[in-house]
């Protein structure tokens, strides 16, 4: 038997990563005993909060915990569900007295711990994924990194599992982490079983192709804002880092440096991304071909273009066109600046 504690933060958990775990869980039981494979539950499954009663969403949803952290001596694996991004301070800090408790369970019970997408905020205050892979929602990757430099963010991954320390990527990706656990723990068939049952796709490994590329616009260098509104004015242009430096009266090495500083990414990974989500946007949205878009977004080079959309998508520009562009349907979908 496995003892799991899924934990239900204050404030404002995501309740469908305590819930979902939970049901999948549930139904790996189900499936071991039908299966004749055993007789009684192999997940024993707490809910564990820092008090008993939950309200959630502003008193929309409450939630009952059968256990504090006081009540738990020992378990087996501790899963750590969303929290949203919009309330995330507020969050950490009421509920950093998981933090000792966690510490505690790893380090004496050798206890696994699993985060789930913005869940990996109160999984690296730990320490735990301190030089590790650790994967997070895409649209916090940015705060992440800032706050967990000593982290190794990865930011394709659907699950990372390293030394019984487990991340999923964004958002309903926890269900591939369950998953995940489930094949661990119980074997392929079970596994296959709840992906058929709750018609979860086994095969997503890679977020990037949900990512949506954000300008990292919050700091204060003012030259650097200007040169990033410069890129995104002149995506059809061809742009060197060294004309960048140039025009902005900045030596390249200092500019290359304050560029990384403010925005997480070097000016090269910067061009590349804004152009390649100007190439998404055309390729959901019109009927162009690849070609046409290529050129648009200052590629020449079949080659390059693939080469480098593909390391930012996990897609060919040809094979996201296919996914995501249907004819009938007619949105604007938001700057992504």
């Amino acid at each position: 038997m496995k003892h799991v504690s899924i934990l239900v933060p204050k404030g404002n958990a995501i309740l469908s990563s305590v819930v979902g775990p939970f049901k999948i869980l549930m139904a790996a039981n189900q499936f071991l005993k039908k299966a004749g494979i055993r007789e009684d539950d192999f997940f024993e499954l707490h809910l564990v909060g820092l008090n008993h009663d939950y309200s959630l969403y502003e008193g929309l949803f409450s939630i009952h915990c059968d256990s504090t952290i006081d009540d738990i001596k020992k378990t087996d694996l501790i899963l750590i569900p969303a929290l949203r991004p919009d309330k995330l301070d507020a969050d950490l800090d009421q509920n950093k007295d998981f933090i000792p408790w966690i510490l505690n369970q790893r380090l004496r019970n050798n206890t696994e711990v699993a985060s789930m997408c913005m869940g990996a905020f109160l999984l690296a205050q730990t320490g735990l994924v301190d030089g590790k892979q650790c994967a997070t929602h895409w649209a916090g990757m940015d705060m992440f990194r800032k706050m967990f430099p000593q982290v190794n963010l990865v930011s394709n991954k659907i699950v990372t599992d390293e030394d019984g320390i487990y991340t999923s990527g964004g958002a309903f990706s926890f269900l591939n982490l369950i998953l995940h656990l489930v094949e661990k723990y119980c074997g392929r068939p079970a596994a296959i079983y709840l992906s058929k049952f709750f018609e979860i796709d086994m095969d997503r490994q890679d977020q990037n192709q949900f990512a949506i590329f954000q300008a990292q616009k919050d700091h204060e260098d003012d030259a650097i804002k200007e040169a990033q509104k410069y890129i995104e004015d002149n995506v059809r242009s061809k742009i060197s880092v060294e004309r960048l430096a140039e025009k902005y009266a900045i030596s390249s090495r200092n500019f290359v440096r304050r560029f990384k500083k403010a925005t997480q990414n070097t000016p090269l990974e910067y061009i590349q991304r804004v152009k390649i989500e100007a190439a998404k946007r055309s390729l959901e949205s019109t009927q162009q071909n690849v070609n046409e878009i290529m050129y648009q977004v200052g590629y020449a080079d079949q080659k390059a273009f693939r080469t480098v959309f593909k390391k930012y998508v996990g897609l060919s520009p040809v094979a996201y066109k296919s996914k995501y562009n249907r004819s009938r349907t007619n949105f604007e979908r938001p700057s992504a600046w």
